[in-house]
């Protein structure tokens, strides 16, 4: 199939123009056209030189959107950037930000946006498979649950 008659910078400024990738994520997809490997790396340096790709950049906006927007913990972030090829260093870096504490309110507004007054062993037992599942490390996840608990014994 190829990349047709298509310069390889001219695709990969296409495939960015549809969604910010990772570095990684360009190269495989830059990759599956037939993209010879000396075009891919003269255009990924060319477009990491220009700004167009910054792998630290993208893992501290995927980290704020999934923290604010889905509510994941960060062990659920630091494996889906690393899945998505982002380096261990910029992971590090776009959690770094972002305490226990902050992980804990998090975490207890979660549940309570999802209605889980953890009354019942079965109710803290779903609130704690709901923010493992979430990526909330497990000791963090048994205090947002014994928290919760202790607010609704006290309603």
């Amino acid at each position: 199939m190829g990349a047709r008659n298509d310069e390889p910078y001219e695709l990969a400024l296409r495939a960015l123009s549809y969604k910010e990738r990772t570095e990684s994520e360009l190269r495989t997809w830059l990759a599956e056209r037939e993209v010879a490997e000396a075009d891919i790396e003269e255009v990924i340096a060319l477009l990491v030189e220009a700004g167009a790709i910054d792998d630290a950049g993208f893992a501290r906006r995927y980290a704020e959107d999934k923290r604010s927007l889905a509510g994941w913990g960060p062990d659920r972030i630091s494996k889906a950037l690393e899945e998505r090829g982002v380096a261990r260093e910029h992971v590090d870096a776009a959690l770094g930000g972002d305490d226990e504490e902050a992980q804990l309110e998090r975490a207890i507004g979660l549940l309570g946006d999802r209605g889980l007054a953890c009354e019942s062993g079965r109710d803290r037992d779903r609130a704690l498979g709901l923010l493992v599942r979430r990526g909330y490390p497990l000791e963090l996840a048994y205090e947002a649950v014994r928290k919760v608990g202790r607010l609704s014994d006290a309603a």
